[in-house]
């Protein structure tokens, strides 16, 4: 198997994440900086920057700051695109609060393929811009969520509540 084609532990995605991040804030990363993010001691993380060294992801020497590559960069974004999509798809539209939201991406991010992060990107889009969806129809779904009875006449009396509401609107602009 040639370098290029191992793949990236999640363990590997949180460091480039974090470099990215500390690049952002600090203009470098820094060992001490990447061990606390990671709630791990420094002693921890200089094996997996090595193996990303290895991988040229970043640049890395021992006692030295630490950045990412071109590669990792591009890399790094992704990660943190596929976390952003999905920490804003549940906090926004399934309505989880923001601490869960947040674990629950950070898992997330590691297993979902780009054409299906961008599939749900999509549909977050449809939702915030198509006049059948919205903020009404996040609301319906919510309101679905918190009652403990399923009826169906329910659905029908929210349909035709809907229905009213269109015929309603001024469709002129």
């Amino acid at each position: 198997m040639r370098l290029k084609e191992i793949p990236l532990s999640e363990s590997h995605e949180d460091y480039l994440e974090i470099i990215l991040d500390l690049e952002k804030t600090h203009k470098v990363a820094r060992v001490k900086d990447i061990a606390e993010r990671m709630g791990v001691q420094p002693a921890a993380v200089t094996g997996a920057l090595k193996t990303l060294g290895v991988k040229r992801l970043i640049h890395y020497a021992p006692y030295r700051f630490i950045t990412l590559t071109e590669k990792g960069t591009r890399i790094a974004r992704e990660i943190t695109r596929r976390h952003d999509i999905l920490k804003d798809f549940l906090l926004r539209v399934l309505q989880v609060d923001a601490q869960r939201a947040e674990a629950a991406a950070c898992r997330m991010e590691h297993a979902m393929d780009a054409q299906t992060i961008d599939k749900l990107l999509k549909f977050i889009k449809f939702i915030d811009n198509c006049p059948r969806t919205g903020s009404d129809w996040v609301q319906a779904f919510l309101n679905y969520c918190a009652t403990d009875t399923k009826n169906p006449a329910d659905c029908l009396s929210c349909l035709e509540t809907c229905r009213h509401q269109y015929d309603g609107r001024d469709r002129t602009g």
